[in-house]
This record gives C-alpha cells, sequence and structure tokens, in this order.
C-alpha cells in the first residue's frame, strides 16, 4: 500500500504527527494508499513556506512572462502524464476512466491559457481633472491563496484555482477532499519537474477541522478558494470574514434543464441524461430538475426511460461503463435517503431507485427517475449529488421561468428549443450563472463559471478568474514644482 507525503516548500515531508489514513477504492471497496493526516502544525508550515516564497527568493523576481513560461510547462507534463493522472483520480473517486482520461487531456489548457494571461493583466493610465498630476492603475498578487478543492474532479479544480492565482503571482497552499487526495500528492512531482521555486505549491491533506478551518483562520493567508457543499462553503465564508479574507466559492447547485415542446427531441433526451447521469450525479451543474413541456412530456419520459435503462453500471475502468460507483460511502447513503425522501414526499419512482447488491465495492446505485414532483418537495430543492432525476412538469414559458428560479441555488440550467427568441428570453431570465442552450454541461477555461445566490461567490475561468487573485491599487505622481496655496484644504 502506498504511502504519501505532504508537500512543503518544495519538498515531500512527513506530517507533524506522522499520522496517515487510508483512502478507499470507490469500485472494489478496498484501501490502497496512505495518506497523511496534516495538522495545525503541518498548516503553518505550509502557510510559512508560501509566505515566504511570495516576498523572497525566486518568485517575486521574476517576470510575468517567466511565470508565464513555468505554467505553460507544467501543462505540457500534465500532458505526457495524462494516462496515469486519471489512472489515480479513478481509483480515488470512482469516475468513469473514459471521463477521467479526456479530462486529464484536456487539463493542460488551464495550465497553457493562463500561462498566456501571465504578462497581460495591464493597469490603465487615467486622466485625471487636475493639472500637473500623473495617475495609474496596477494590479497586484493578493498574497497567499488557500485553495480548497473537492472529490469529485481535483485536478481539474486544481487548475481552475492555481492555475489563475499563479499567474497574478500569487503563491497557493493547496488542501484536497480527504477523500480524494492521491491525484493532488502525485501532481506536486510534476510541479517540481516544470521548475517552479519551492514554497510556490504546497499541499496539506487531512480533514476539514484539522487543517481546512485552520487554512480559513490563518492571518497569513490572504484569500481562499473553495469548491464543495453550501454547508461548507457558509463556515469556510464565516470564517474568512473574521480576518476579512478574500473569499471565492463554488458550491452546490440544483440546475433545471428546461425542455420546450419545439425541442430537437433526440438532442434534448441525450443532453437530459448527460446532465444528471454523468458522473453518477456527482457535479455541482448536473440537471437534477428536468422540467418537461406539458405537451409532449408523456412521450418525452417515456423515451427517457428506455434509453436510460440501456445504461451499464459497473466497473469505471471498463470502457463500456456508463454509470460507475458513488464516491464515497457517506455519499452512497445519502443518495439512498434522498431516494426515500422522494417517495415519502409523493414522487413516483418510473426506474430505478435501488442500491445495486450484485457489484463489489458496495457503493452502487441504479440511476433513478422520478416523475409527478412538484418544485416544493424536498427531492427538488435539495441537492442530491447522485443519479436522481426528478421531472417536473410545465405549461407556458412563464411557468418554466418561476419554477426554474424557484430554488435557493443559481449555478446553471439548460434549455432546450429551435426558438432564437425564446432561448435569448430563457438565458435573461433564468437566475444562474451559466445557461446553456441546446447543450448541457460543457466548460472552458476561457469561459467564466461560478454561481448565483447561494451557489457561491466569485467566477473561475477566463481572465476575469486571474483578477479575483490581484488586488488593484491606484498610484497618483505629482509632476508640480510648487506645493498647494493652501495645504489645510484637501483638494477634490
Amino acid at each position: 500500500m502506498k504511502e504519501y507525503q505532504l508537500f512543503i516548500n518544495g519538498e515531500f515531508v512527513n506530517p507533524a504527527r506522522r499520522e496517515w489514513f487510508e483512502t478507499h477504492d470507490p469500485y472494489t471497496g478496498s484501501a490502497w494508499a496512505r495518506i497523511p493526516k496534516g495538522t495545525k502544525e503541518d498548516v503553518d508550515r505550509a502557510v510559512s513556506a508560501a509566505s515566504t516564497a511570495l516576498k523572497e527568493g525566486v518568485w517575486p523576481t521574476l517576470t510575468p512572462t517567466a511565470r508565464g513560461k513555468l505554467l505553460r510547462r507544467l501543462g505540457d507534463l500534465i500532458l505526457e502524464n495524462a494516462q496515469h493522472l486519471a489512472e489515480m483520480e479513478v481509483r480515488d473517486n470512482g469516475k468513469l476512466m473514459s471521463e477521467m482520461l479526456a479530462q486529464m487531456r484536456s487539463l493542460p489548457e488551464w495550465w497553457w491559457y493562463f500561462g498566456g494571461l501571465a504578462d497581460k493583466l495591464e493597469g490603465s493610465v487615467v486622466p485625471l481633472d487636475r493639472a500637473d498630476t500623473f495617475a495609474f492603475t496596477t494590479h497586484e498578487p493578493i498574497g497567499v491563496v488557500a485553495a480548497l478543492t473537492a472529490w469529485n474532479s481535483p485536478l481539474l479544480f486544481v487548475g481552475m484555482k492555481c492555475a489563475p492565482a499563479l499567474a497574478a503571482g500569487c503563491t497557493v497552499v493547496l488542501k484536497p477532499s480527504e477523500f480524494a487526495s492521491a491525484s493532488t500528492l502525485e501532481f506536486m512531482e510534476l510541479t517540481r519537474k516544470a521548475g517552479f521555486p519551492p514554497g510556490v505549491f504546497n499541499v496539506v491533506t487531512g480533514f476539514g477541522a484539522d487543517t481546512g478551518a485552520v487554512l480559513a483562520e490563518h492571518p497569513d493567508v490572504a484569500k481562499i478558494s473553495f469548491t464543495g457543499s453550501d454547508a461548507t462553503g457558509a463556515r469556510v465564508y464565516a470564517a474568512a470574514a473574521k480576518t476579512m479574507k478574500r473569499v471565492s466559492l463554488e458550491l452546490g447547485g440544483k440546475s433545471p434543464n428546461i425542455v420546450f415542446d419545439d425541442c430537437d427531441m433526440d438532442q434534448a433526451i441525450s443532453g437530459a441524461i448527460s446532465g444528471i447521469f454523468s458522473a453518477t450525479g456527482q457535479t455541482c451543474v448536473a440537471g437534477s430538475r428536468l422540467l418537461v413541456q406539458n405537451s409532449i412530456k408523456k412521450q418525452f419520459v417515456e423515451r427517457l426511460v428506455e434509453t436510460v435503462k440501456t445504461a451499464k453500471v459497473g466497473n469505471p475502468q471498463d470502457p463500456q461503463t456508463n454509470i460507475g460507483p458513488v464516491a464515497t460511502a457517506d455519499q452512497f447513503q445519502k443518495v439512498l435517503r434522498y431516494i426515500d425522501i422522494a417517495r415519502e414526499g409523493g414522487a413516483r419512482c418510473i426506474l430505478g431507485g435501488n442500491a445495486r447488491t450484485d457489484l463489489p465495492g458496495g457503493q452502487f446505485v441504479d440511476p433513478t427517475i422520478f416523475d409527478d414532483v412538484t418544485n416544493d418537495m424536498r427531492i427538488a430543492q435539495e441537492e442530491v449529488f447522485g443519479p436522481v432525476l426528478s421531472i417536473i412538469g410545465f405549461d407556458t414559458e412563464a411557468d418554466a421561468v418561476r419554477i426554474g428560479n424557484d430554488v435557493i441555488y443559481g449555478l446553471a440550467a439548460g434549455v432546450w428549443t429551435k426558438d432564437l427568441s425564446r432561448a435569448l428570453r430563457m438565458t435573461k431570465a433564468l437566475r444562474a450563472g451559466t445557461v446553456w442552450v441546446n447543450t448541457y454541461r460543457g466548460m472552458s477555461f476561457n469561459l467564466p463559471f461560478g454561481g448565483m445566490k447561494q451557489s457561491g461567490l466569485g467566477r473561475e475561468n477566463g481572465i476575469e478568474s486571474v483578477r479575483e487573485f490581484t488586488e488593484l491599487k491606484s498610484v497618483w505622481i505629482s509632476t508640480a514644482t510648487s506645493g498647494p496655496a493652501n495645504p489645510f484644504i484637501l483638494k477634490i
């Protein structure tokens, strides 16, 4: 069984208390590696290393262009090691190998893109309304960044958080989920090979109370970038507020996937399936509420169910598998509880609704579809994070907007229609950070991503995300040859 170490100041080191915990393969249920159990002592070491690297040594002396070259080199190394990194993630979180390998092969794009942006954070010269004054703005790195990532796509989240932070000139301390830490620790060897100076990247693994909470309150951390549940995000937000840390939160969703009667039905069925059953429903943007116009609802649902019945549930390493295991034992039990909650609330289960006992590991749930759902039911309001779809009928476009927006979340939404005018009206009316039209679950390194309402704060991806890791500074320079006539009066 492989035993990992923390990564602090450019070196792999044992945790201060020399304690480890086991990580399990969701498919087999077996422990396969030992992860360091970090504590406050380790967090302090990592933050100190990041703080020193930010202020001293090589990193602050590098030009933005030089920083960008390091990021692009790291992207090259990710591509060279994509197969190995994908295997690590599948073993840790149980997602399909076909999906994770594709993700690892596209991940370098994040590092190449943000490497290219490193020397393009331009300030501006501001023509003030007074003579003898020169004024301009600059973007400066915000400081040490604590990046807290989730278990469903660990290295994608590392790219989304750390690539823009490093492009901005910050240093980082990563705290991956205790359920999927191995790939992040493996990734650190690539950062060394790429040539990043010691202290720029640091990783402290462990449990939230011992590491994540300490990072959120650490006085030398300037910004928290967190991906996870809305409940944990609220605690991170409250802790960060004590020292006025900047915060980015990418939280949960209960996204509406809205199908109008003028849609391309084949396309919409495919989008509905990929929207909820890809990644076993373990994605924040899951289209877990399928809103179907009543005029086509019966036909649409019948065809949807017949298609989902063909899904193969099983080994995530098998390229023929469509749905893998739920990633953790706790999450597996949560999914089953919500299936019971849906039934008790009056929803009608028309497919699945059961745990699979014929597969290894004990963490499989059949793809599950509920009909006769109303939007006030818990199954329509609360995030399940599993392969459970709720179908809600609607009559008019206004109904679709009202139902779609009637949740505390605002992360994503989908719209299926051939009517361009309707598509544009819907994208404006839906309160969501991302709206897909005639597609679903797309993401790119150069298009901002984030949520409204209780789905979070801030944006990841795109040039806007780099600015979230900077402070904007205004500079005044007087070119006057004499002082003011009356120094006791402020000139405005």
